[in-house]
């Protein structure tokens, strides 16, 4: 018996398959997105899908691509560099702590879309602030590596919550309460600083970084 597949009314566009490939992604993550998946979410053959897109690879760069232009497009009227630069990445910090899977995205094709476009949006900015050519290459790769490097860790730490049963408090207390009782003097550092583990909030540790890197190449 032929099982057959519910088609859809409405016309298949690129922009359909990677709002989809999103959701999917969401949900399951790369491992779980596959273009049979895809097609099933689409009510659709798995064939029509390679109309508009090349490959796995392809359809997650433009999902990342897609995400990336949504956190780039918040608009900051007559802001200073500093300020959009402090919106960039707090609305990019924001957008991989949403969508996991969206930094390892970004890590790996260096060269591609989605990551030329935080370039450039970053690299616009510190040239408003002055700083010397021979300086600006150097000083967009310290802020883009802060920004994505932090904003992956922290998605990563998220979902290590979520193994662990999600209770955010309880395991920074946890933690906060081992780094406590480490040997003072091997462990002076870190034993002080347990109390502000348990409290802190990253979002605004995120955006103190940011602010000590801004700081430091204004001063240069």
């Amino acid at each position: 018996m032929v099982k057959n597949t519910p088609r859809r009314e409405d016309a298949l566009t690129r922009e359909r398959i990677i709002e989809e490939a999103i959701a999917l992604l969401d949900s399951s993550g790369e491992t779980g997105l596959t273009f049979r998946a895809l097609a099933e979410r689409l009510a659709t053959g798995a064939g029509a899908l390679y109309w508009h897109i090349a490959n796995k690879n392809d359809l997650v760069t433009a999902a990342c691509d897609a995400i990336v232009a949504r956190s780039l497009g918040v608009q900051q009227a007559d802001a200073s560099p500093q300020d959009i630069i402090r919106v960039v990445a707090l609305e990019l910090f924001d957008a991989i702590d949403a969508h996991p899977w969206v930094g390892p995205a970004l890590t790996r094709a260096p060269w591609q879309t989605p990551l030329v476009r935080i370039l450039e949006r970053l690299g616009q900015q510190i040239r408003a602030l002055g700083i010397p050519q021979a300086e600006q290459f150097a000083a967009v790769s310290a802020l883009l590596g802060y920004i994505l490097g932090v904003s992956v860790q922290n998605a990563a730490n998220a979902q290590t919550g979520k193994q662990l049963g999600g209770d955010r408090d309880a395991i920074l207390g946890q933690v906060a309460g081992a780094w406590s009782q480490l040997d003072a003097d091997a462990y002076p550092f870190t034993r002080s600083i347990a109390t502000q583990l348990r409290e802190h909030d990253d979002r605004v540790d995120f955006l103190a970084g940011v602010d000590l890197i801004l700081r430091g190449l204004q001063r240069g």
